[in-house]
């Protein structure tokens, strides 16, 4: 619910420090965050994707998919942030968009320290659009991992401030995480994928327990007809298939990834992923086959290009 006016002070929020979080994670989470977005999930033997959830090859190490990172904004959203005059319902949260920039190759097992700090915050009446930023840094190195900027949209939580003046603050350079615009030519190359009717049951066990994922009778009182699936689940199925399809396979070869979630996926629906090329930018839009609805678009920076292409 949302606070009155007379409570909110946007000098205190601005200058509030938010806490470090920490995340610890190993090899079985890992595999279980890539068969949580697909991974194996056509072929249980798929050359591509076996080495994310197999020491393949006699390999030492599980290879971490990029978009493990997003995995660690998590316990900052879901057990809601103490923001002097603001508060929200974590359950009642939808994901707006993502941006991540992988400076190194994730490790396979970590112990990790996010400094998280507020990245945007606007009062939209019914609901408040709030943007944070993590950086993790792994333990005893400190060596900088990777920086996730967040944006969710907060139902039931706009109100907040002076109703004519309403708050809106952005503290990042605009040119991130912008709306891409889709090519009109032919993409490149595209992916088709199933998700299972199960999916957001097993991508729940990477620690998004959101019951809006879950539970047939709160998806039902939260507008759903039923369950939907995570976006950053989505997200995970829509970057693998650039990594297949365009990076041959190389998920370290993902420098920066950004996604706009348009609207919901229903588990068991059908993924399309379209890819175009300039440079070395993959554009994509992501889109459910059965409904013919984009639900996803973005663009991926890649480190470098194969031959074959």
């Amino acid at each position: 619910m949302a606070t009155t006016d007379s409570e909110f002070n946007s000098d205190l929020l601005l200058a509030h420090k938010l806490p470090e979080t920490r995340y610890t994670y190993n090899e079985r989470d890992v595999a279980i965050y890539a068969l949580g977005i697909g991974a194996c999930g056509q072929d249980a033997v798929d050359s591509d994707e076996l080495k994310f959830v197999y020491h393949r090859n006699g390999q030492d190490l599980i290879q971490v998919l990029p978009t493990f990172a997003s995995l660690f904004t998590l316990g900052s959203l879901t057990e809601g942030l103490d923001l002097p005059g603001f508060k929200y319902d974590p359950s009642l949260l939808l994901h707006g968009q993502q941006y991540i920039e992988i400076y190194r190759p994730l490790p396979s097992k970590a112990y990790l320290v996010n400094k998280v700090s507020l990245a945007g915050l606007q009062d939209k009446g019914k609901a408040a659009i709030l943007e944070l930023e993590t950086r993790s840094y792994e333990e005893g190195s400190g060596e900088l991992l990777c920086m996730n900027r967040t944006t969710v949209f907060l139902r039931g939580a706009g109100g907040f401030s002076n109703s004519s003046q309403p708050f809106s603050y952005k503290n990042y350079p605009s040119n991130q995480g912008l709306a891409v615009k889709i090519p009109q030519r032919q993409p490149l190359t595209v992916c088709e994928e199933r998700t299972q009717p199960s999916q957001a049951l097993l991508y729940r066990l990477s620690g998004d327990y959101n019951p809006l994922h879950s539970d047939p009778e709160f998806a039902k009182l939260a507008g759903f007809p039923r369950p939907i699936l995570h976006g950053l689940c989505t997200l995970g199925f829509a970057i693998k298939a650039i990594i297949k399809c365009v990076c041959k396979g190389d998920p370290t070869a993902v420098k920066t990834i950004s996604g706009r979630f348009l609207t919901t996926v229903f588990p068991g629906e059908t993924l399309i992923t379209e890819m175009w090329l300039e440079g070395l930018r993959v554009i994509y839009q992501t889109k459910v086959k059965e409904r013919n609805k984009t639900v996803l678009a973005g663009y991926v920076d890649i480190r470098g290009l194969s031959s074959s292409l």
